[in-house]
Formats: structure tokens, C-alpha cells, sequence
């Protein structure tokens, strides 16, 4: 992808949010953070932007307690976690689904539960739409929100890009292609999708069940809408009731060895459920 977002979790660097919106500051090791780069044992994770924010997280959780392991996690898509892993830039590929029968040279870990919904604009008087009626609006063949019981307003169709493991999923699970949509706008990470969707009354897309909780709850002008009858909520996604759920994973090639074992193993441990919730994902548990 061009130009990701880059998060550190080094000390003296940082990130800051707005709205419930993430803002991602590109960050360099500087003579501030704790150690040189020689002293420090750097781990490179790339990958979703859906798993990113908790790995951050949890990366500047390990380093509080590992001072001599420096951590970079950045963005770019599910497909640039699988192609770093695989071609040695990333130590560590995050990925917001499960791996595929083409993938099998790399190992995989599952670190969360997520889901994803539907969203429109807050002041959108519509409550839910069915899956057929998402597929005809995703298609162009619905294209006034008063055919679906709305206002009479143009629909502003947001699709995700290629190479995004959210945009794959819903494809999939509305049995649709790529090619079929008829986009207006095509944005790449949640937060762009959910600010794009704020920023205009008559557009639909979709995100991360998690990144819509959150952002709603922190008053951004967007409403996630229930899939087959059942909220989008991560309460919906934790008892399995939401029907677009999915597993998050972070990947090597080859099995994990040293630091990145002991990170991948720290992930995937009840010491960074917190984190996990507090993102509004959901921890897997034994």
C-alpha cells in the first residue's frame, strides 16, 4: 500500500485521538527513546489496520516490561502483512482473518474476535437493511435511500480497496465480487471508512464492528446497523450471535522464535485482555 501509517510504541514518541478518531504520527527512534539502535533488539510488525491499534498497544505494554526490545508496528492491509512476513521486512504480519490453503508456508495466531457491520450517518433514518438490499445498493441497482424506506437522497456507496481482508469477507459473505460494486468512494483503514461516512449524511459503508462501537460511542456521527436482526455490538461478536465475525491473527514465516515467540506468546496471553476490550475487540479465550 502507499505511503501507511506507521505507529511506534518506542517512549518518547506517540499517538493521539480526536473525536474517537485514531490520528497516526509517523515516529523515528530519536536519542529520546530508551536506548540506541544498537542496544535495542527491534521487532518489525506490519499489516491490518483492524489489528494495529491493539498491537500497538500491546507492543508498549511488552516493552514496559522487556526495556531492551523496541517495537514498530505499522499499517498497509492484511496483504502487506502477508507479503512482509513472507518476504522478510515484517518480523511479525497482522491480518483481520484467518489464513488461507495458499498461505500454508507461514504460521498463524489468533489474538482476537471482530466483526463487521454496516454503517451510515447518524441522522440516516434508516434502522437496518437486509442482505439483499445491501447487495442491490452495493451493486448500483438500488441507489435512492427511498427505495429502502429512507430519504429521498442519492446513496454514496463506500467500498473498501483491494487487498484489504475486510473487503474479501464481505464479498464473500454476500456472495458478491469485487467487480460487481458500483463504488463512489473506495477508502482503505476503518478510520477512513467511518470519516467518510460521518462526513456525509447519505453514504453507507462498512468497518470493523469494534472501530463502530467505539467511534459511535465517542459521539462520531455515525450508527452501525444490526446484521440479520442481531446488534453490532462486540457483546454480539463474543457470543457468537453476530453473523460476520471474524478471527484477527498475526503471522510468521516458519515458527516464531526468541523475542517474537515471547511476543506473539504475551499477545495471545489473559495479561493483554484489557487491551484487547479496551479497543473493543474480543480476547479468545481457552
Amino acid at each position: 500500500m502507499d505511503n501507511p501509517f506507521i505507529y511506534t510504541s518506542s517512549e518518547g514518541c506517540y499517538m493521539r485521538k480526536a473525536l474517537g478518531l485514531v490520528s497516526l504520527v509517523v515516529a523515528v527512534s530519536v536519542g529520546g527513546c530508551k536506548g540506541s539502535e544498537s542496544e535495542q533488539k527491534k521487532v518489525v510488525i506490519t499489516g491490518s489496520s483492524t489489528v494495529a491499534p491493539v498491537m500497538l498497544e500491546i507492543a508498549k505494554r511488552f516493552e514496559s516490561k522487556n526495556p531492551g526490545v523496541r517495537i514498530d508496528v505499522q499499517t498497509g492491509g492484511s496483504s502487506r502483512g502477508i507479503a512482509d512476513a513472507r518476504e522478510g521486512r515484517a518480523d511479525i504480519g497482522m491480518i483481520s482473518r484467518s489464513l488461507k490453503s495458499t498461505e500454508s508456508d507461514l504460521k498463524g495466531f489468533a489474538v482476537a474476535y471482530d466483526g463487521i457491520c454496516i454503517i451510515v450517518h447518524k441522522s440516516n433514518p434508516i434502522k437496518t437493511l437486509t442482505d439483499e438490499q445491501i447487495v442491490k445498493i452495493y451493486k448500483g441497482e438500488v441507489s435512492n435511500w427511498s427505495e429502502v424506506g429512507g430519504s429521498d437522497a442519492k446513496i454514496t456507496v463506500v467500498n473498501k480497496a483491494e487487498g484489504r481482508s475486510t473487503l474479501e469477507l464481505f464479498l464473500k459473505h454476500f456472495g458478491l465480487k469485487n467487480k460487481d460494486i458500483k463504488a463512489d468512494v473506495v477508502i482503505g483503514d476503518n478510520e477512513q471508512g467511518v470519516k467518510t461516512v460521518a462526513g456525509n449524511p447519505n453514504s453507507v459503508g462498512y468497518v470493523s464492528v469494534g472501530t463502530a462501537e467505539y467511534d459511535a460511542s465517542q459521539g462520531v456521527a455515525i450508527k452501525p446497523l444490526p446484521s440479520r436482526g442481531v446488534e453490532a455490538s462486540t457483546k454480539a461478536v463474543l457470543d457468537g450471535r453476530f453473523p460476520l465475525r471474524r478471527t484477527l491473527h498475526v503471522v510468521t514465516k516458519g515458527a516464531p522464535q526468541g523475542v517474537v515467540k515471547d511476543i506473539i506468546d504475551f499477545a495471545q496471553s489473559a495479561e493483554v485482555h484489557d487491551l484487547i476490550q479496551g479497543q473493543y475487540f474480543v480476547p479468545i479465550t481457552p
